[in-house]
């Protein structure tokens, strides 16, 4: 049962309410659990919180335990963003995968999947899927967490992303409004400018959230960008234009607004967390996400005690605060546990169990796209993988492994591997490699001119190199077998190594 702790008053319940933190480790600590018995009605989970799903399951309860309500959040977005999968690669491809291959009942599967190993652990809200257009290829935080550059072809993946990840009760959460494609720069660490006007806005960015509201996404989350043509003074989650009047009044949406993690430089650097958390629910946000990096109690208390005096100074209307509070429960009561739904249960789908386990890597093999392959001999010696690593991005972190030198070494034992960056990094692999034939593999290469450079020096000295590009595909494809993955999940690991060994 909901427990509320006696002399907590409906202000500072609601301010509990509406906000999303984070934790440390893997059991809940006492400071959240005495949280949730006051008002506290949400929190976010990311890879620190998670060993196995049996442990994740055992959390879950341990929360429900205090308050049955409580939504339990997770940045599971398959592909290069796992949680759930964060030691291991993810057992789903990403976004970009799924959107080349362009089959929305693929798409919905593959969500309905996740959701459904999602609902398995007690997750019942998911911040994904991505909508945001990659419109810039030079986009340093987005890449392969879109399904595409083509807005008709996000949006459908979007709906059916959508469909899918609730028919299994747990609830979507579409992001990040209203669209992070067109930036080149990370808001976890500056604020990002968009410059398209309202016309091109409208058409490309806003399409696929028209999609994820038709298709009922129970929330959305904002972006910490500024897009002068919509508001030139403040980002989207700040700002009343964004959410209240295009996002609620224009386009009709009546679910929850989520705001991006509040501690992200792009929104704490100019107004703090404090001050940022209490424009946000003014503008319109009804749930405050913060945890990933400050993750403590009294990150909780300055956030709730910034919400209570701002009602109280009239900074903040009482009756906003309260209808974003209203909105978290309303949530909250959508997921309540015995939600079923047939596709999120297998029923419907037209698979078994065991496909249905596979359909992740059914996927990414489908999302392969080669080059030089009707000219190309299988390895049948183990090779030696040359991976050119670049820096990781904050969403998708470095703790998560990738690439194929885990896949190949199954299917080709013996196989040896090292990381290479930099200046010197081609020649460094081609020492490493010795007399074994290389294959190199490469992330956004089109992004990281030394990359670029890098498996030019592999190519030049060894032409039979093969490589494998689990970025975004834009370089043209190079090596005596190129193989796309549109992505870099485990999955798609898999799915190039079985190619390499002719399996």
């Amino acid at each position: 049962m909901t427990t509320i702790a006696s002399g907590t008053d409906t202000l500072t319940r609601d301010a509990l309410t509406v906000l999303q933190p984070g934790f440390p480790g893997t059991t809940a600590p006492d400071w959240l659990l005495r949280r949730l018995g006051e008002g506290l009605a949400s929190v976010g989970l990311f890879g620190r919180n998670i060993a196995t799903p049996e442990q994740l399951a055992s959390l879950t309860a341990q929360l429900r335990a205090e308050r049955d309500d409580v939504l339990v959040a997770i940045d599971e977005e398959g592909g290069d963003v796992t949680r759930l999968e964060v030691r291991t690669g993810s057992s789903f491809p990403g976004n970009h995968a799924l959107g080349a291959v362009d089959d929305v009942a693929l798409t919905l599967e593959v969500a309905a999947e996740l959701g459904r190993r999602l609902a398995e652990c007690g997750v019942n809200l998911n911040w994904a899927p991505s909508a945001d257009v990659n419109s810039n290829p030079a986009n340093p935080v987005i890449g392969v967490r879109s399904f595409g550059p083509d807005p008709a072809l996000v949006a459908r993946h979007t709906a059916a992303y959508v469909t899918g990840l609730q028919s299994a009760g747990v609830a979507a959460c579409t992001k990040h409004f209203p669209g992070h494609g067109d930036t080149a720069v990370d808001s976890h660490h500056a604020l990002p400018r968009i410059d398209a006007d309202p016309a091109v806005l409208a058409e490309r960015e806003l399409a696929p959230f028209r999609a994820a509201i038709a298709a009922g996404t129970r929330a959305v989350m904002s972006a910490h960008i500024l897009v002068p043509a919509l508001d030139p003074a403040r980002p989207a989650t700040l700002s009343r234009r964004i959410l209240t009047t295009l996002l609620r009044e224009e386009l009709g949406y009546d679910g929850l607004i989520v705001t991006d993690g509040m501690e992200m430089q792009a929104v704490a650097a100019t107004y703090g967390i404090e001050r940022g958390s209490v424009l946000a629910v003014a503008a319109g946000a009804d749930a405050i996400c913060v945890g990933g990096g400050l993750a403590d109690d009294e990150t909780v208390r300055k956030l709730r005690d910034a919400l209570v005096t701002a009602v109280r100074t009239g900074e903040l209307p009482e009756q906003r605060l309260a209808d974003a509070a209203r909105r978290v429960r309303e949530l909250a009561g959508w997921t309540a546990p015995g939600r079923t739904a047939a596709v999120g249960t297998g029923e419907g789908t037209g698979r078994t169990d065991g496909v249905r386990a596979e359909v992740g890597l059914i996927a990414a093999r489908r999302a392969l796209r080669l080059t030089g392959e009707d000219v190309f001999t299988p390895l049948t010696e183990p090779p030696f993988v040359a991976a050119l690593t670049p820096v990781a991005n904050f969403a998708v972190g470095d703790e998560t492994p990738w690439g194929v030198a885990a896949e190949l070494v199954q299917l080709l034992p013996g196989t040896r591997t090292g990381s290479f960056s930099g200046a010197d990094a081609g020649q460094a692999a081609l020492v490493a490699a010795g007399e074994r034939r290389i294959v190199a593999v490469v992330r956004d290469e089109h992004r990281h001119p030394w990359m670029a450079s890098a498996l030019g020096d592999l190519l030049t000295a060894r032409p039979d190199t093969v490589v494998v590009e689990m970025g975004v595909p834009q370089a043209p494809p190079r090596g005596a077998l190129h193989i796309a993955t549109h992505g870099a999940a485990r999955v798609c690991g898999r799915a190039a190594a079985e190619v390499i060994a002719g399996r």
